[in-house]
């Protein structure tokens, strides 16, 4: 490798840090994502209406700390857009976890960090559709693993992977062109 400060693809050094933005831009809708979950719970213990839940986490909550030390702000419009489509489309969201859930089992009878967990990703799996299903899944079962340990992370997994297949299914490939 030459001493001309180039990296193997031939861009300069200098060009380096846009990966650093990158994963800064991941960790901020992770950070968002987590927010959503927290608000959401907090929506349904309070009764809070929402956008006042969206002031308070963008003014107090938005910063990620680890002992005193910032360690991410949430994006903000991430966090914007995961609660307005959670609230939007609540009805759909709810009707497609009980879909999924066995008859016995209702959503109402999930613990309420889960609901907030599901809603949070129905509202992604149906009002984000660029952002991709194993992406919006593999997030919040980060966020269910912060939250509990054993098989509440599992569960959050099977149920995630059914509300995709759900909310946003996969549409068929076009068929090929005729000559």
């Amino acid at each position: 490798m030459s001493d001309n400060n180039t990296s193997l693809a031939g861009s300069p050094a200098s060009d380096e840090p846009a990966p650093r933005r990158q994963d800064a831009s991941r960790q901020a809708r992770s950070v968002a994502r987590l927010n959503g979950v927290q608000a959401l719970y907090q929506m349904e213990m309070t009764g809070a209406p929402w956008r006042s839940i969206v002031t308070e986490f963008q003014t107090h909550r938005a910063v990620q700390e680890i002992d005193n030390e910032e360690i991410a702000k949430a994006d903000r419009r991430h966090f914007r857009k995961v609660l307005e489509g959670a609230v939007g489309e609540q009805t759909r969201i709810d009707r497609a976890v009980d879909a999924v859930l066995k008859s016995d089992w209702p959503l109402k009878r999930i613990d309420p960090t889960l609901r907030a967990l599901f809603r949070a990703a129905g509202s992604e799996f149906l009002t984000m559709p660029k952002v991709p299903l194993k992406v919006v899944i593999n997030e919040y079962i980060e966020i269910a693993k912060a939250f509990f340990e054993g098989e509440e992370a599992r569960f959050a997994n099977a149920v995630l992977d059914a509300m995709a297949r759900e909310l946003r299914p996969v549409a068929p490939p076009d068929p090929p062109a005729s000559t």
